[in-house]
């Protein structure tokens, strides 16, 4: 289940966080992945330091709504808007240390994204640094940007804090102009986590790959860390065809029913026992 890549694959390619970008890029669809800002992306420093472009990136989604759903209350564009930020370094830190066993800086001057020319939601992400944390196994150990922890439990420790860090600086701008809680923003952000690293395994297409995303989230969420609201949800449970398959509690709601003909998300907490 571990996804680290071949020592002979890495000497062929290079072992420096740039290559490991683009050995990811390749092993994913949905998502561009880049080392530049190109015009038109935002740098999510700036974005955190100007809180009105949130604003604005909500009367993009709030017109988006309007075109399909007739509607576009406040909470859900809010709810939207957070689920969409938190993803960006939620992912990119998911995606690198499923493939990769490693973690790159997560800091807001070092990502940024661009959003779909449609519904505005990032559909391009960028790592900006060249610094990263790795295992001692690891070919570019020896770089100097790399440091160097001792096993996998301390790389998911430095992973699960440097999200903190970066989702704590933008629960701290976001929340006086979303209208949500604190308690909802860090429930979005702990979806986000651990989403992230589910959906870096089950892009893999196979129930092994699925399984390690599984395996990572147990990793980095082996136990509730506050602020965020719980430790990993993940289980088995039987679907709709008979056959098990992964499921997990969500800790936050999306404000999605609010709109016309919409209901609650399946796992939805107003609706799910807790």
């Amino acid at each position: 289940m571990n996804q680290q890549r071949s020592f002979r694959d890495a000497r062929e390619v290079g072992d420096g966080l740039a290559s490991s970008l683009l050995r990811v890029a390749g092993r994913q669809e949905r998502t561009e992945l880049r080392r530049d800002v190109p015009a038109g992306w935002i740098r999510c420093s700036e974005l955190l330091a100007k809180p009105e472009y949130f604003g604005e990136w909500r009367g993009l989604l709030g017109d988006w709504l309007l075109r399909e759903h007739s509607a576009a209350p406040a909470r859900t564009t809010a709810s939207w808007v957070l689920t969409w930020y938190l993803h960006v370094p939620a992912y990119v830190g998911a995606l690198l240390l499923h493939h990769e066993r490693r973690v790159p800086s997560l800091a807001p001057a070092e990502l940024a994204f661009r959003l779909s020319d449609d519904r505005p939601h990032p559909d391009g992400m960028a790592v900006l640094g060249d610094a990263f944390h790795c295992l001692p196994t690891d070919p570019g150990s020896a770089r100097p940007e790399a440091t160097v922890v001792r096993d996998e439990r301390a790389l998911a420790a430095v992973l699960r804090a440097r999200y903190l860090a970066h989702a704590a600086r933008f629960v701290t701008v976001y929340a006086p102009i979303s209208g949500l809680g604190r308690r909802t923003l860090w429930a979005a952000a702990t979806d986000a986590l651990e989403n992230s690293l589910w959906w870096a395994g089950r892009q893999g297409g196979t129930p092994e790959a699925e399984g390690a995303g599984v395996a990572d989230a147990a990793l980095v969420l082996d136990e509730r860390y506050p602020p965020l609201t719980s430790a990993s949800t993940l289980r088995l449970a039987e679907g709709p065809e008979g056959h098990r398959e992964w499921t997990r509690r969500r800790e936050s709601c999306c404000f999605s029913y609010l709109l016309p003909s919409s209901g609650e998300c399946d796992g939805c907490p107003r609706t799910c026992s807790r």
